[in-house]
């Protein structure tokens, strides 16, 4: 009878959680996937059901297939960038800089996280200027051609990824930083005095047991990446000011395919289409984190 006071206790203590979660994450997925079924487009009143009919659209959309690869290429770039040097950062950090100044060094590479996205944004545009930017000024300097870094497709995309894996950074060390403290200092001595070196401790010692740790931080960042959007939209923008159409995402497709175009099922598919490309990658990054883990 205590017994099933308790189970009945914990139900009823975490009830209103799930049910907020099931609100506010669980019902707009629902939402989606019956919005991406219909021909939904906001003015009209008749909604009928059309089956796949969007996502086969889809198929043949150009400027969806462009949004897709430029958010891929995003992704996929910020994690190459950001998942070594954060680990390298936080190695430095946590065994190289003296315990007074450590918090100094952790809270300079975390103020990128926290600064305010459009802000920041408007900053790096600044810099990526291609006549008054201080990145062409240095290139000048040291006698390279300047760039056109906001107006060319391929090096637009290319700053997305600088200020993406630039905000990025700060969180995945601070993250890192707590794996570093959790590894067993004995185990590092022993490997000293076996006459290992600090990176051959750093390759077979650390890399093997912050593998959770990359884990948690890969698939963060990954779906992080496919969800860009703000830095897209600030940054690339043309000089007549029609936003991100240097560089076309994923989240700026959907949103123009709502409110502009007012096709709500297509943009639902859209973001279907989304939301299953996360979930597998997300799948294969713990299938292959865990084989590897037990190699």
């Amino acid at each position: 009878m205590l017994r099933r006071k308790r189970w009945l206790f914990a139900i009823l203590a975490i009830l209103p959680t799930l049910a907020l979660f099931a609100w506010l994450r669980m019902f707009p997925i629902y939402e989606t996937l019956r919005l991406s079924l219909h021909k939904w487009d906001i003015l009209s009143r008749n909604k009928p059901f059309i089956g796949l009919a969007n996502f086969q659209e889809l198929m043949g959309d150009r400027l969806f297939h462009e949004a897709l690869l430029n958010t891929t290429i995003i992704a996929f770039g910020v994690l190459l960038i950001t998942i070594p040097t954060a680990m390298v950062l936080a190695a430095l950090i946590h065994y190289r800089t003296r315990s007074r100044v450590s918090g100094f060094y952790e809270t300079a590479v975390f103020l990128p996280h926290v600064v305010s996205l459009v802000p920041a944004a408007m900053a790096w545009k600044w810099i990526f200027d291609a006549r008054l930017g201080p990145l062409n000024a240095v290139l000048t300097f040291l006698g390279f051609e300047p760039q056109a870094w906001l107006f060319d497709p391929t090096l637009s995309v290319i700053s997305v990824i600088v200020l993406c894996s630039w905000q990025a950074l700060g969180y995945a060390v601070l993250i890192y930083l707590v794996g570093f403290k959790s590894l067993p200092a004995s185990l590092f001595e022993a490997a000293k005095l076996d006459g290992a070196s600090g990176p051959q401790s750093f390759w077979f010692l650390s890399i093997p047991m912050l593998k959770p740790i990359t884990l948690y931080v890969s698939v963060v960042t990954l779906v992080s990446g496919f969800n860009v959007y703000a830095q897209a939209f600030v940054l690339a923008s043309d000089a007549q000011g029609a936003p991100g159409r240097q560089v076309r995402v994923l989240v700026l497709d959907m949103l123009e395919n709502s409110f502009r175009n007012y096709r709500v099922g297509y943009a639902a598919s859209e973001a279907v289409v989304l939301l299953v490309i996360v979930l597998v990658l997300t799948l294969i990054q713990f299938s292959l984190l865990r084989e590897r883990g037990r190699a």
